[in-house]
C-alpha cells in the first residue's frame, strides 16, 4: 500500500490524463499515441498501434501495458505504453480475446493460425431482449 502522500501527489500531478476504458490482457487494442514532430515542440501527430495487449499492470505513476503485433515482415513487435502518459491519446478496443492468463508472454513463441486468441462474448441488452420475447 501506498503513502498518502505519495497518493495525493500523484491525483495532482495526473489530474489532466485522459482515463483509459476497460479492457484487458488479451484484448486487441488501438492505440492513438503522440509523437513529436522535428526538433518543434509544439507539432505532433498522431500515430495508431494496433495489437494484443499481452500484459497490463495497473495503478497510477508506475501502471503500464504491452502490446504485440505482428510487422509486415512477420517480425512480432511490442511496445510498452505508461497507463498515465499524457501522449496516449486513446485507446480503442477493436475486440475482446478470451484468455485464462494475465501474462501472455507464450504467444511470442508462436506465429500464424496457433498465434490466435478466441473472442470473448458479451451479449448485449438488445440481444437479451429478443430472446425473452420470440
Amino acid at each position: 500500500m501506498k503513502n498518502l502522500i505519495i497518493n495525493k501527489f500523484e491525483k495532482r500531478v495526473f489530474k489532466d490524463v485522459k482515463p483509459l476504458p476497460e479492457f484487458r490482457s488479451g484484448d486487441t487494442v488501438r492505440v492513438h499515441y503522440k509523437i513529436q514532430e522535428g526538433a518543434d515542440a509544439s507539432k505532433f501527430r498522431i500515430q495508431t498501434y494496433e495489437g494484443v495487449v499481452t500484459r497490463y499492470r495497473k495503478g497510477t505513476a508506475g501502471g503500464s501495458f504491452t502490446v504485440r503485433k505482428i510487422s509486415a515482415a512477420g517480425v512480432g513487435v511490442e511496445r510498452v505504453f505508461p497507463t498515465m502518459s499524457p501522449l496516449v491519446d486513446k485507446v480503442e478496443i477493436v475486440a475482446q480475446g478470451r484468455v485464462r492468463r494475465s501474462r501472455l508472454y507464450y504467444l511470442r513463441d508462436l506465429s500464424g493460425k496457433a498465434a490466435r486468441i478466441r473472442s470473448r462474448y458479451l451479449g448485449g441488452e438488445s440481444e437479451v431482449q429478443a430472446k425473452t420475447e420470440g
